[in-house]
């Protein structure tokens, strides 16, 4: 499978695919309540084992699940050196001014991103086997309790499911801006920590131009075609099968190891 961008919807026949996209949003919470209880080896392990049984179901491939974090290491080098540095001052391996190097802080650090990654890899399967109106729908059937407050909950589940949608077109985007800015000479790929620090910086212009382009397209495509919020008639019917009933109670028993045994 080619390299997408991650969180990109991939439309081949699969346990995942075919799982109802309510059931899998719930045990999306579910997984990730997980990740934030944990807090031992044998619990990052069942979830990393998790993950790779996930992904085989899934028939993405490991290198779409996996393959799209290797783009964002600098920010999961940024989370390492902040807790290593800020965490604790007790203890230091060394000190200078502001600066304290603890191992508790180094430990703190590989923790948050051992989660963040749990958390990205659990959404890009998410996003990557369910289709965005599908996700939509999810999202409406999940919030629909809030109705009693008069919330419009058709046009927040809309919001929501598009903002899912937005994030792999913004990674991509941003990988085009950074090859032009490359080929312009930033230095991305520089040793000295300050300039690659720096040629950072003109990506976010560029890329927040291009959120409001889009969302202003979107908007004007959507009135165009005369949307004035969500129809019941056009919802996909779902049905719920024997291999939702196995995912979830497969989630649920996480959860309770987490919270309970680990």
């Amino acid at each position: 499978m080619r390299s997408l961008p991650l969180g990109c919807y991939v439309d081949i026949p699969s346990l995942m695919h075919s799982a109802d996209p309510l059931c899998k949003l719930v045990c999306l919470i579910l997984l990730l309540s997980s990740v934030i209880l944990s807090d031992s080896v044998p619990g990052y392990l069942i979830l990393a084992l998790s993950l790779v049984l996930f992904a085989m179901l899934s028939h993405l491939g490991f290198r779409h699940v996996f393959g799209g974090l290797k783009r964002i290491y600098p920010f999961f080098l940024f989370i390492l050196l902040m807790n290593a540095l800020f965490f604790s001052d007790q203890d230091p391996l060394f000190s200078f001014w502001i600066f304290s190097f603890t191992m508790a802080g180094l430990h703190q650090g590989l923790l948050v991103i051992l989660r963040v990654l749990f958390a990205l890899v659990l959404g890009n399967i998410f996003t990557s086997t369910t289709s965005p109106l599908k996700i939509t729908d999810a999202i409406e059937d999940l919030i629909r309790p809030l109705g009693v407050f008069r919330i419009p909950i058709g046009e927040v589940a809309m919001i929501l499911g598009i903002s899912i949608r937005f994030v792999p077109v913004f990674i991509e985007e941003a990988d085009m801006i950074k090859k032009a800015q490359t080929a312009r000479g930033a230095g991305f790929e520089s040793k000295k920590l300050s300039q690659r620090a720096a040629a950072v910086l003109p990506l976010v212009i560029p890329i927040f131009i291009s959120a409001f382009k889009r969302a202003d397209e979107l908007s004007l495509a959507m009135e165009a075609r005369g949307y004035h919020g969500r129809d019941e008639k056009r919802r996909i019917a779902r049905k719920f099968s024997a291999f939702d009933g196995v995912l979830l109670v497969f989630c649920l028993i996480i959860l309770f190891l987490q919270i309970y045994v680990l």
